[in-house]
């Protein structure tokens, strides 16, 4: 069975810093594409970041960009989101999530086949 399992979510104050993980288990994703999404209270699912499967390109939402940075660990089938500056606008659920059939780094939730369960980011101002 094909999990991705999210941690590192938790309570922070504004201009604080958290290091989301995402533990692949079931399947390898050294070929696929992964990214983060995040969903607020009252509000629609969003793309956060994605990268490429071997890790070598990504993009952002302009809202985090130049604050949170993707990375990508093959060899421990693991997903990471390093989160600076954060502010009270980044509450959310965050979810990991992998495009198995996607080689390059993409921002469409449509391509994602494997989600996480999610993660809670508070930030308090």
């Amino acid at each position: 069975q094909v999990q991705l399992v999210e941690s590192g979510g938790g309570l922070v104050q504004a201009g604080g810093s958290l290091r989301l993980s995402c533990a692949a288990s079931g399947r390898t994703f050294s070929k696929s594409a992964m990214g983060w999404f995040r969903q607020a209270p009252g509000k629609e699912r969003e793309f956060v970041a994605t990268i490429s499967a071997s890790g070598s390109t990504t993009y952002y939402a302009d809202s985090v960009k130049g604050r949170f940075t993707v990375s990508k660990d093959n060899a421990k089938n693991a997903l990471y989101l390093q989160m600076n500056s954060l502010k009270p606008e980044d509450t959310a659920v965050y979810y990991c999530a992998a495009a198995s059939r996607v080689i390059g780094a993409t921002v469409l939730s449509s391509q994602y086949d494997y989600w996480g369960q999610g993660t809670q980011v508070t930030v308090s101002s």
